[in-house]
């Protein structure tokens, strides 16, 4: 049943939640102009590589080195930019907004949620440069003497740093702002609703197609050079293993063979491939790192871990804002701090994109705290325990170890592997896992993509099977072409370029989510301030309060409030509906399907602003409470008629109200919402 009331067209649902599930002809459908842009982007530089690969080797490296020239201050300012913003929101009032209605709680557990935004967030490259990065820091460092203790203590802290809380507050600055515009503010879940309280009903045009486009080519390319790394990884560990040749032939195949195990995952969706190939991969990883700290010198290893967190703790000012500007370091801030840096941007669209998927219901607070303990708290143990071991081997005096693992990163891994006992057990189930982060990396990364590229029906779909394998299929040739340029080097530099255009989107995502989280704060405030029932006629209608009284103790059942609605419910809001018709106002009243797919009822009303007021009752099912001498069976449930406003539910039964009540209820909610749009209006 839908009922419009006068004048005016409907407006659109309301952001209380879907009016109903879609159409059974609404599909996913590719965005045009998204699509074509950086799928053409992505083809050409990937022809570009294979037809003319001595000439785009030579031009990816001219362009990085004019943007370290020109940019480099830019994405080490912004790197600690955005770590002090997502901070500042999780500690302050900010951070009890929820990702979401107010009713909504997590989809997921604590632990398979962290199992995925870790997974998610960290490929196969943290297993080759955790031995890689601290090898080559102890031998050149940036400034200082190399091969001394001051050069260990901070080779390991630099591979922390660069994996460290700065890059995962991009990942949580994209992943919040994403939720709670899609999830919160019901806007799609795009990198263009996060610039939504900037540029308005704008960005549905070439705006939020390019910052869209944008968005996509940073995550092919992002995901491309993990995948890079992770390919000539699993080269490396097969060669160890089976003697199967290195070259660029091997490579191929073992891109074949993870982009289809990758798509079959993605296709797969969320709850069944994702989640449980990310939960089999933290095991493994963590039994991986075990083996390491006890084959190798256990209490110099367990030692190293707690002086690493405390130098961490001690360096991480310095070295957060540290630009070198009076070292001539040569192109170490490029091939390290920048490229991280760039890395972690081209990836946060895609992380962020997958993390808000995966986060509805959580607080800010919550997910903050979620995204900046538990990655790194992994990080600092992986680093610790293979960053510390490999300097153990190469200050020991192993010299053939210290040049496998500074010229190459996955050769390095394996020859430290070769150090311990067990080494083809080892160094099966190491390339077992790094198969598995390529896959967890490949397949989330291609329903993100699908997903930016798309228009979507609800929040909670995902893009047709066939653009996710386009993607998934697209990634692995753009991998395999530009490793054949300049191998991982080359890979190094196209991140750096394509997470340049990102690294400005993400300063208006900022400005976007906190001009948002303001007007949050504006409307509790309207809330607070605007004394429930103080501007109604309710108390020249009061019931009895023996009748009130009756009400609170009673727990009907479904049918009686499913009665309620139709008989007192909606024909209240269709009164109000009618009256405010008369005003002018353009406005709606529908029976809907709530989240949880229980019936309610909901009047919409156009108020001349980007928000309109929403007022939704909603039938819930919850368990029978125990009051006094009352001892309920655990399986007894009632049902309640619960009010639901913009921001969700608001906590309060109306069940059994009379017409007249439920008027005032209404109104009261109506004139807090009129008064929070005057306050929104005076403080622009």
């Amino acid at each position: 049943m839908t009922t419009t009331v006068e004048p005016g067209p409907a407006v659109p649902p309301g952001p209380a939640g879907p009016a109903g599930p879609p159409p059974d002809d609404e599909r996913p459908r590719i965005n045009r102009p998204v699509f074509f842009s950086a799928a053409l982007g992505t083809l050409a530089v990937t022809l570009w590589c294979v037809l003319a690969p001595e000439n785009a080797e030579r031009v990816l490296g001219e362009m990085v080195a004019w943007i370290s020239e020109w940019f480099g201050w830019y994405y080490v300012a912004l790197a600690t930019a955005v770590l002090v913003f997502v901070v500042y929101l999780g500690s302050s009032r900010y951070g009890r907004t929820r990702l979401g209605p107010e009713h909504s709680r997590p989809e997921f557990s604590t632990g398979a949620w962290a199992s995925m935004l870790f997974a998610a967030g960290i490929g196969t490259d943290l297993m080759f440069f955790a031995v890689h990065e601290p090898v080559v820091q102890y031998l050149t460092p940036p400034s200082g003497e190399g091969e001394s203790v001051e050069a260990a203590r901070e080779a390991t802290v630099w591979t922390l740093f660069h994996y460290g809380i700065s890059g995962w507050g991009m990942y949580a600055l994209m992943g919040m702002a994403l939720a709670y515009f899609a999830y919160r503010m019901n806007l799609p879940l795009a990198i263009r609703s996060a610039l939504h309280p900037i540029f308005g009903r704008r960005v549905d045009g070439p705006i939020g197609h390019a910052v869209d486009v944008a968005a996509v080519l940073g995550t092919v390319f992002g995901v491309a050079t993990s995948l890079g790394i992770g390919v000539v990884g699993l080269n490396v560990g097969l060669n160890e293993l089976f003697d199967i040749p290195i070259g660029t032939a091997t490579q191929i195949g073992l891109s074949v063979l993870a982009v289809t195990i990758a798509t079959i995952s993605a296709v797969s969706g969320v709850d069944k491939g994702i989640k449980r190939l990310s939960q089999l991969n933290v095991i493994l990883a963590i039994g991986l790192a075990l083996w390491i700290l006890i084959t190798g010198r256990t209490s110099y290893l367990l030692n190293a871990l707690v002086l690493n967190v405390g130098d961490f703790v001690r360096l991480f000012p310095d070295m957060t804002m540290q630009t070198f500007a009076f070292e001539d370091t040569g192109s170490w801030m490029s091939y390290w701090t920048l490229f991280f840096w760039a890395w972690w941007i081209a990836w946060a669209s895609f992380v962020g994109l997958f993390l808000a998927r995966i986060s509805r219901g959580r607080t800010i607070r919550e997910f903050v705290a979620g995204t900046m303990i538990i990655p790194f708290t992994y990080i600092v143990m992986w680093i610790s325990i293979f960053g510390n071991d490999a300097l153990d081997q190469v200050r020991s005096g192993n010299g053939d170890f210290a040049e496998t693992a500074s010229a190459s990163p996955e050769g390095g891994f394996y020859a430290l592997l070769a150090e311990h006992p067990g080494f083809l057990v080892v160094a099966s189930l190491a390339t077992f896992v790094g198969l598995l982060f390529y896959v967890t990396s490949a397949d989330s990364g291609a329903l993100v993509m699908a997903n930016l590229s798309s228009r979507l029906p609800s929040v909670s779909s995902d893009g047709a099977r066939g653009v996710r394998i386009f993607w998934a299929v697209v990634t692995g040739a753009l991998t395999i072409s530009i490793l054949s340029v300049g191998g991982i080097f080359a890979l190094q530099n196209a991140t750096v370029i394509m997470g340049l255009p990102f690294a400005f989107v993400m300063v208006l995502v900022m400005i976007g989510l906190y001009k948002a989280l303001r007007v949050e704060a504006l409307r509790e405030e309207t809330l607070a301030g605007v004394a429930h029932g103080a501007l109604t006629g309710r108390s020249a209608q009061r019931a009895p309060w023996q009748a009130r009284l009756r009400r609170v103790m009673a727990f009907p059942n479904r049918a009686r409030a499913l009665e309620f609605l139709e008989r007192v419910a909606t024909p209240a809001l269709t009164e109000v509906g009618r009256e405010l018709a008369g005003q002018g106002v353009q406005v709606e009243v529908r029976e809907v399907v709530a989240d949880d797919g229980e019936p309610g009822v909901e009047l919409v009303a156009d108020v001349g602003q980007e928000r309109p007021f929403c007022y939704r009752m909603a039938h819930r099912e919850v368990p029978l409470p125990s009051y006094g001498h009352w001892v309920p069976r655990g399986d007894e449930r009632y049902s309640r008629v619960e009010v639901h406003l913009h921001d969700g539910g608001q906590g309060y039964d109306v069940m059994d109200y009379t017409h007249s009540q439920l008027i005032d209820d209404v109104l009261d909610q109506y004139e807090q919402h009129l008064e929070f749009l005057r306050l929104h209006d005076a403080t622009r």
